[in-house]
């Protein structure tokens, strides 16, 4: 789960903060979010400004600023931010809610968003936000759980709750797990393209990433149904800002 930004509301800003909320983004999170930015990268020309929202630890970015890059991460826990600066980047306590980010119109390359959108209570507004950063051409790179993924369908179909959503942020109930997530948004792979699109992105590519708490015996079939992006566990876009 990311430490991602939620939209100003104090409730939340306080969850987030909790010691028991996990900081760390997670080596599997981190790493598929390293194999979006190197395959981006590749194509790049020159020093990219790059924007981490909801950054966290800073694991994968950290990485990516040792290439050279110009990386911000923007996160509103300050237990993330303390952890994010032994990777030496230029950090920010703030989400993409107003006032919005402290940069100027068209000046970013690429925004990454892993594992974020799914916390924001006003999608449209941080969406538009990171559209106003980047230049014409920019990328974003989204991640985030699957609505419908695999097991979730046949979770529903039982009158159980999908895994990834939520209905409090003080318990979990009607659904597997004991960690409260902090969704407050879920996207299947149409509804997240759909929304891209309109916000005034291109989906150039969505893919799909398997589940690090899927049970060892499911673990192949959750790795071979990341081929459906539709019916993966985590969703991977590329879009470009128009």
């Amino acid at each position: 789960m990311t430490t991602g930004v939620t939209g100003g509301r104090g409730g939340l800003r306080h969850f987030y903060e909790d010691p028991h909320v996990p900081v760390s983004s997670g080596s599997d999170r981190a790493h598929r979010q390293l194999r979006m930015l190197k395959a981006v990268l590749a194509e790049a020309d020159g020093q990219q400004v790059i924007v981490d929202v909801g950054c966290g630890d800073g694991a994968a970015t950290g990485m990516v600023r040792r290439l050279g890059h110009t990386v911000v991460g923007v996160d509103w826990s300050m237990m993330a931010l303390r952890h994010a600066r032994r990777h030496d980047l230029l950090l920010i306590r703030g989400g993409v809610d107003a006032p919005g980010l402290p940069l100027g119109d068209g000046t970013v390359d690429l925004v990454i968003l892993s594992e974020v959108i799914e916390h924001l209570v006003d999608t449209d507004s941080a969406i538009d936000e990171l559209h106003r950063v980047l230049r014409p051409g920019g990328r974003l790179l989204v991640s985030t759980p699957n609505l419908a993924a695999w097991y979730n369908r046949g979770l529903l179909a039982l009158g159980i709750q999908p895994i990834f959503s939520e209905v409090s942020l003080r318990g979990v109930y009607g659904r597997p797990g004991s960690q409260v997530a902090g969704h407050l948004h879920m996207f299947t792979k149409r509804a997240l393209t759909e929304f891209l699109t309109a916000r005034g992105f291109v989906c150039e590519r969505v893919d799909g990433a398997p589940y690090q708490d899927v049970p060892g015996v499911l673990r192949p079939l959750d790795r071979l149904l990341c081929r459906w992006p539709s019916a993966a566990s985590i969703l991977l876009v590329q879009a470009r800002r128009a």
